[in-house]
């Protein structure tokens, strides 16, 4: 049948040393870190102090599918990634702003506090309807 070619690629460590390497160019002391939590899903944004985004991650991201995106697990990985990204911007201190309701919302800040990242304030601005749609009507029998 022939001899059979071997080639060489590439491996995802050179791929994320080369992305690690981008973010480490940007050098900022602190930061506000973006939760957004639902029942499906968990992102994270890393924003400098006006607001611009550095960094960002979700649990869709890291491989995770279906309603495993939701899970605390799933937040926890997501934390420590964007921290090793936050620590190789040589950030020390950073602003948690909190939105949704979804399980992932804690497990995220926890896993992001354990990479050596302190924490200024935790804010939570998760949306609350004054009044909410409009409730179905009486089932008549």
């Amino acid at each position: 049948m022939g001899k059979k070619r071997i080639v060489k690629t590439e491996s995802g460590d050179a791929a994320a040393k080369k992305t690690a390497s981008a973010n480490a160019k940007r050098k900022v002391d602190a930061g506000i870190l973006h939760v957004q939590s639902t029942y499906n899903n968990t992102k994270l944004v890393l924003t400098d102090l006006k607001g611009n985004a550095l960094a960002w991650s979700t649990s869709g991201s890291l491989g995770f599918k279906g309603a495993k995106k939701g899970t605390p697990f799933a937040a926890a990985k997501i934390g420590e990634v964007l921290a090793e990204k936050a620590a190789a911007m040589g950030m020390k201190e950073i602003s948690v702003v909190i939105k949704g309701v979804g399980s992932g919302r804690e497990s995220a800040i926890r896993s992001f506090i354990t990479k050596g990242v302190g924490i200024a304030g935790i804010k939570d601005e998760t949306p609350v309807p004054h009044n909410g749609p409009k409730p179905k009507k009486p089932r008549r029998v």
